[in-house]
Formats: structure tokens, C-alpha cells, sequence
């Protein structure tokens, strides 16, 4: 199944949107969902039926590597 990078995320079915545990309680989050072909769907949790970002596994694995090591930190 091909999912398209950008589309609804309430059209991408059988799959489990979830958040950081870390998350506030006021709706400001940033869902991910696995995809059936090993890539990464991420959505804005306030507009669960806006665009849906898809990634590559080696894409999230460099993006989740860049987040551990900092390089995002001057972006807070």
C-alpha cells in the first residue's frame, strides 16, 4: 500500500496514532503511527484529519539520532 506524503491523516486506517509519553494535556502534540510498509506517518494531534507526513525508516532513524544528540535544541 502506497501512502501518500501529505494527505489526510484521518484516510490512513488500521493503524495507532501515538504520542510522548512526555506530551502537555492541552492537545499540542505530535502523533506518529507505523505504517504496514515500514515507514513512519506523523501528524499534528490538533488536526487529526489534516496532512499526514510520511517518512522512511532511515529518514526517522536520522531525524530520532538528530533529537537525541541535540541538534534541534536552539529550536526550543
Amino acid at each position: 500500500m502506497v501512502f501518500e506524503n501529505g494527505g489526510p491523516a484521518d484516510r490512513i486506517s488500521g493503524v495507532t496514532w501515538v504520542k510522548s509519553a512526555a506530551s502537555a494535556g492541552d492537545g499540542n502534540c505530535v502523533e506518529l503511527a507505523a505504517l504496514p510498509n515500514g515507514e513512519v506517518a506523523v501528524r499534528n494531534s490538533r488536526f487529526p484529519q489534516g496532512p499526514a507526513l510520511v517518512y522512511t525508516p532511515a529518514e526517522m532513524r536520522a531525524f530520532v539520532s538528530g533529537v537525541r544528540s541535540g541538534d534541534f535544541d536552539s529550536l526550543l
